[in-house]
């Protein structure tokens, strides 16, 4: 029903169309919201009945001539522009903070209370959506596959969580291409086109097979997971409601990206296949053979420099080289 709010002294009087009152109340006593921009005004009465108005100059200039003319908080910053500079880049320096200093902390915590079932659960749902968006079946014959398990049984074997926590998928890369990564549980991805990258070179493979045990043995795909979890989760708070499609961008671009890693990960890792291979009585340069083939045949000759997050390959080639002369320089 159309109505009117009029001033009578001290009060306020609410007004049907005929003139008839619906409500009033002493200035004390009535409850006025505070301004935020263009956002209607919500007038309570003492009685509890309901008046809104978006005469929003009305409704100030009553409380100025009645001495409770201040703005609200809100009001003033929104009217006063360069404040927002000033928000939005306060903003921005505590995101870097936490992304910086408090997100590492909380994936550590997080890493370190999460039960078993989780991870399987994060594998499970992460393959499931890379085969339904990037990878295909398998097309390596039976003996390839053969020879390439053989070799991973015996490094799985005698990797810390044992042989029965790890497992082998063959599939055909896509737009992925030459790969092999682990997922949190223990499932390892090798790709086809990585396979026929190696050639005949099953122990450049194992060497492969282990570093991606060492991400997992070392949990670095469960921090990467989390890492990358709560990057999404501090840009929605920053920007707000941003959209179930945008939301799922974050969420899938993120679970991309936790398919790498720090340089650090990736150096230790390549330790751990060194370490493996050395175990098992393999090659322990099959690792770095990959890397030479990686600089041959795909030209990744990148140096490491302060811009990069990986180490360059000529780097992590070199390293392992040397670990591999430091432990055969060990008494046995």
């Amino acid at each position: 029903m159309p109505s009117s709010l009029a001033e009578a002294g001290e009060s306020l009087t609410v007004h049907d169309d005929a003139g008839a009152e619906l409500s009033s109340g002493k200035l004390s006593a009535v409850e006025i919201s505070p301004r935020v921009g263009a956002v209607a005004r919500r007038i309570t009465f003492p009685d509890g009945s309901l008046f809104e108005t978006s005469d929003n100059d009305a409704v100030d200039g009553f409380l100025a001539r009645k001495g409770r003319g201040r703005e609200g908080i809100i009001h003033r910053m929104e009217r006063f522009h360069p404040r927002l500079i000033a928000f939005v880049a306060a903003a921005v320096l505590c995101g870097a903070l936490i992304y910086r200093f408090a997100l590492p902390a909380l994936v550590e915590v997080a890493v370190a209370v999460t039960p078993p079932i989780v991870p399987r659960v994060m594998s499970s749902s992460t393959l499931e959506a890379l085969d339904r968006t990037v990878l295909g079946q398998s097309e390596l014959d039976e003996a390839r596959r053969g020879r390439i398990l053989d070799g991973f049984r015996d490094i799985a074997a005698l990797s810390g969580g044992g042989g029965e926590r790890y497992t082998l998928n063959f599939r055909k890369g896509g737009a992925i291409g030459p790969n092999a990564f682990a997922l949190p549980d223990g499932t390892l991805i090798l790709t086809d086109e990585l396979v026929e990258l190696a050639g005949d070179d099953t122990e450049m493979i194992v060497g492969v097979l282990a570093h991606e045990i060492g991400h997992v043995e070392l949990k670095h795909s469960l921090r990467q997971i989390y890492r990358a979890a709560g990057v999404a989760a501090l840009i929605m708070v920053i920007a707000g409601d941003i959209g179930s499609g945008a939301e799922d961008v974050l969420v899938q671009g993120g679970g991309l990206l936790s398919l790498s890693y720090s340089r650090s990960a990736e150096a230790a890792a390549d330790r751990h296949s060194v370490e493996l291979m050395v175990k098992s009585g393999r090659d322990p340069a099959a690792i770095a053979r990959f890397l030479q083939l990686i600089e041959t045949k795909l030209e990744d000759r990148s140096e490491t420099s302060i811009f990069s997050t990986h180490p360059g390959t000529p780097e992590r080639r070199k390293a392992i080289l040397d670990l591999i002369t430091e432990l055969q320089a060990r008494p046995r």
